[in-house]
């Protein structure tokens, strides 16, 4: 017994935003299979305890945090909690979203102001949390969870967009600090396709019906084992492209900007609409979480693949263009690809 507690007390902590649904929920399992102590900060109490059952059947160790990302004192309270009961951080991820799915013209100001503070700001306030606290040991590594869309903006996404362009801009300039200051903390951003989530059932919609993912689509726990095993790598990646839409769609937009924008216009908006109508009481994460735990799945099981691969942009290295010309074909099909996360 004396040296289960030992270990306990050893094992690494990861803190993930976004924690009690998703992408961000199958990410705090995977840690907690790997035997981590685990904090899962997000704002629905019902989606933490969830969480928190699901971590402890992985075998790891739950601290459920009730957090708003886009509130500054909400996430340093919550990392500051996390070191009172723990000590450390070692991985910190964020990963927490809002979207609202609509014309440009047709969302308001409110609606954009709440997707920049959760899915930009909200990681923001995250790696300021995590350095106030990695800086001092000078170790640590902050995952970013981005995506295609971070490179390459479709239509009826335009805050999602913006705030994912937001976020690799942001990681890209603190990376560039960290390789000045010679720090040993890692920074890693993952780029994700499209999966199977269940933000296609709560997203703010201009619609009538529900959004969903173009295409070929992603299980949760496929994209948390990569991003655990970018976590564990020697050499912590710089960005890692999940799927092969991921890669085809950024080579795309590098090689061919003009045509991707014209067959996003012809191709991209009825494909993203569903003919499952919005419903009156319907949740609406916009406006605040509902009292339900949705879990990591989506509606999509069915079309979801259990398996992705991870790409490392580093190896493109001298063979960007002649890449990028030999995945054009595949970029081509994208709208038979997948809607990203």
């Amino acid at each position: 017994m004396a040296q289960e507690i030992a270990w306990k007390e050893k094992a690494p902590v990861v803190v993930v935003t976004g924690a009690s649904a998703g992408v961000g929920r199958a990410i705090a399992i995977a840690f907690a299979g790997c035997g981590y102590r685990v904090a899962l900060l997000a704002r629905s109490p019902e989606g933490l305890e969830g969480a928190w059952r699901d971590v402890t059947d992985a075998g790891g160790e739950p601290f459920e945090l009730v957090t708003d990302t886009s509130k500054p004192e909400d996430v340093f309270a919550a990392a500051d909690a996390v070191i009172a009961r723990w000590g450390r951080i070692h991985v910190w991820v964020n990963d927490a979203m809002e979207t609202v799915v609509g014309a440009i013209d047709r969302i308001t100001p409110e609606e954009y102001r709440r997707v920049m503070e959760v899915t930009f700001l909200g990681y923001v306030h995250g790696t300021l949390a995590a350095l106030r606290h990695m800086r001092p040991r000078d170790e640590g590594h902050i995952i970013q969870i981005g995506s295609a869309l971070s490179y390459r903006a479709i239509p009826l996404q335009g805050p999602y967009c913006a705030a994912k362009f937001a976020v690799r801009g942001f990681t890209d300039s603190l990376r560039a600090e960290l390789i000045h200051d010679r720090s040993r903390i890692r920074l890693t951003m993952v780029q994700l396709p499209g999966v199977n989530t269940p933000q296609f059932d709560w997203s703010h919609t201009h619609f009538s019906n529900r959004h969903q993912p173009i295409g070929t689509v992603y299980q949760p726990e496929a994209v948390a084992q990569a991003v655990v095993e970018a976590a564990h790598a020697e050499r912590a990646p710089r960005e890692l492209w999940l799927g092969g839409p991921t890669v085809q769609t950024i080579i795309g937009q590098a090689v061919a900007p003009g045509f991707l924008d014209r067959y996003l216009a012809d191709n991209a908006y009825d494909q993203q609409i569903t003919n499952d109508p919005v419903l009156p009481g319907d949740p609406d994460e916009l406006r605040g979480p509902d009292d339900h735990d949705h879990g990591a799945h989506g509606r999509f099981d069915e079309r979801a693949k259990d398996r992705i691969f991870a790409f490392d942009p580093a190896h493109l290295r001298g063979g960007a263009v002649a890449a990028g010309l030999g995945l054009l074909a595949g970029a081509y099909l994208w709208g038979r690809g997948s809607r990203p996360h």
